[in-house]
């Protein structure tokens, strides 16, 4: 081993970043193999030691046997005597392992060709190990962070995502079961993804598997975390987050201090730090709701831009009866269930949603049916049930100022198709066809062309 084979090393170790102490013990390896072979030892008891010596003009390495000191020796390869020990170390005693420098003829025993082609496939192996174990070290402590990266290639329904800003540095795994439905993965499209595992290496030539998702709820939660200084700092939470991916989203918020408004903080300056989510994740809407220590508050925050009645609870059951009004409740309810569903996500509770209508018919969830009429005004104390309306909660000019926050995102994430009284138009058309308008209904939009001239009209009736 000469100079050209120490730059060699130095060259591994700049380029693929691993230390230099881990290639002298891959190289230990690799060399205690080829001393076997060359000596037809197939026990693996083998110990060699590489030590980086200063001497000039020589070889820049020096090449140990360990063996331990024992009484009888069975095995010069591996054992030594007690004098032969002492004349290297004065102080050796029985069952301490001596290094014993290897001559040259066992050096150049070693440089067979057999004995070379065994060092140099076991060094490589040694050196791909070593890799596998520094990327290990390195992303295990990352489950539960976002990474960026870039799709480089398609493995099977699976997608190679390249990490770090390099090509060949880094590969993590997006499965398709952690694929966002309906999100379109182009090549060389750089993107956020959230670290879901590493897997240790396996006997396979693959190393270290780090697989990454692009749907899982965390991923939500720690873009807000990079996009919100407020909860980076700790003066806004983040308590709960339910996510329908690449649909819709919704994340409940807390401030630990009264002079931070949480949803104000989270939506930002005309909405900038919210749009950064949005963008993202390609487009996902995101709700952002207050939470609540009231349960009954925290659900109606949950179910907007619903307007809710009334919440009735049960806490054995953790259970909700939420009551609506009729134009409210396929919004309420969303699309396929979309909004109740987060809405049961994002609280922990189990909601069913009822009208104004179906209350008064009487058509309740069966955990609910012993539940007191909606006109019943007095409970029993011992009723495990407990309501609280609307009109027990702030009035809408108190709470105008903390809920512009929440229009404003709403504007922007949510189009609601307008709604449209049936009953009301009908009763307006009937009344047309009579030719009988109510006086409230009528809206003058010219005054101008409704004016009548009645100048000269008392002059008239004088001179009659």
């Amino acid at each position: 081993m000469n100079a050209e084979f120490y730059e060699a090393l130095k060259l591994i170790e700049r380029e693929k970043e691993i230390p230099f102490d881990s290639l002298l013990r891959c190289l230990e390896i690799a060399l205690a193999k080829a001393y076997e072979r060359s000596l037809n030892i197939e026990d693996d008891q083998v110990t060699l030691k590489v030590e980086q010596t200063s001497s000039k003009g020589g070889s820049p390495f020096r090449i140990s046997r360990v063996s331990r000191v024992s009484e009888y020796v069975e095995n010069p390869h591996t054992q030594i005597s007690l004098a032969d020990a002492r004349e290297i170390s004065p102080k050796a005693n029985y069952g301490d392992r001596i290094p014993v420098v290897l001559s040259d003829r066992e050096v150049d025993r070693m440089g067979g060709r057999i004995a070379s082609q065994v060092a140099r496939q076991v060094l490589m192996q040694e050196i791909r190990e070593a890799e596998r174990n520094k990327v290990y070290d390195e992303y295990v402590d990352r489950v539960g962070d976002v990474i960026s990266g870039t799709i480089s290639r398609r493995d099977r329904g699976d997608l190679v995502v390249q990490l770090g800003n390099q090509l060949g540095k880094m590969e993590a795994y997006l499965p398709g079961l952690e694929q966002t439905r309906g999100e379109q993965y182009r090549f060389h499209d750089r993107m956020k993804f959230f670290v879901v595992d590493v897997r240790k290496a396996g006997k396979g030539p693959r190393g270290p598997q780090i697989i990454v998702s692009r749907s899982h709820p965390s991923l939500l939660r720690r873009l807000f975390e990079l996009e919100v200084p407020e909860i980076e700092s700790g003066h806004v939470i983040i308590k709960s987050v339910a996510r329908d991916p690449g649909q819709r989203s919704k994340i409940a918020v807390a401030a630990k201090d009264d002079r931070y408004d949480p949803v104000g903080s989270c939506v930002g300056h005309r909405g900038q730090r919210v749009q950064a989510v949005v963008d993202e994740l390609r487009n996902e809407k995101v709700d952002i709701v207050r939470w609540s220590p009231d349960q009954r508050q925290f659900i109606i925050e949950s179910l907007s831009p619903a307007k809710v009645v009334e919440v009735r609870l049960d806490e054995i059951n953790k259970a909700a009866l939420v009551i609506v009004q009729d134009i409210h409740l396929s919004l309420a309810i969303g699309k396929e269930g979309q909004n109740v569903r987060l809405a049961a996500k994002l609280t922990g509770w189990r909601i069913d949603i009822r009208s104004e209508s179906q209350l008064h018919a009487g058509d309740l969830p069966e955990f609910m049916e012993s539940i007191a009429p909606l006109e019943e005004a007095e409970y029993e104390e011992e009723d495990i049930y407990d309501t609280k309306k609307i009109a027990d909660l702030p009035d809408d000019d108190d709470e105008e100022e903390n809920d512009q926050d929440d229009e404003i995102y709403e504007e922007e994430v949510i189009e609601l198709a307008p709604v449209v009284d049936v009953e009301a138009e009908a009763s307006v058309d009937a009344e047309a066809a009579t030719g009988v308008v109510a006086s409230e209904n009528v809206v003058v939009e010219d005054l101008d062309d409704s004016i009548i001239d009645l100048s000269g009209f008392d002059d008239d009736e004088d001179e009659d």
